[in-house]
């Protein structure tokens, strides 16, 4: 039963993934595709996360982990650089 479970969600974040990668490319302003850009790092980890429990190992956990921080963090910075002009007061 967790086979298939874990098939629908591998298929429905890469759904989410592909729309993503859309509103990156044809986003209308920058703002958009920060967006984009940011929901796609969640996906990402969604997609390690599910590959994590179907390899049955914590590694990818966190890796997971990781990419999360690194994701938030250059989110941030990419915002700051777009508002203020630059990342270091």
């Amino acid at each position: 039963m967790i086979e298939h479970a874990l098939v629908f969600g591998f298929a429905a974040v890469s759904l989410a993934l592909l729309m993503n990668l859309w509103r990156l490319v044809t986003g209308p302003t920058l703002m958009d595709r920060v967006l984009a850009a940011d929901t796609m790092v969640i996906n990402a980890i969604a997609l390690i996360i599910l590959f994590g429990i179907q390899m049955r190992t914590t590694v990818y956990f966190e890796a997971a982990l990781l990419f999360a921080m690194f994701g938030f963090i250059s989110t941030v910075a990419y915002c700051r650089f777009v508002l203020r002009g630059d990342i270091i007061e």
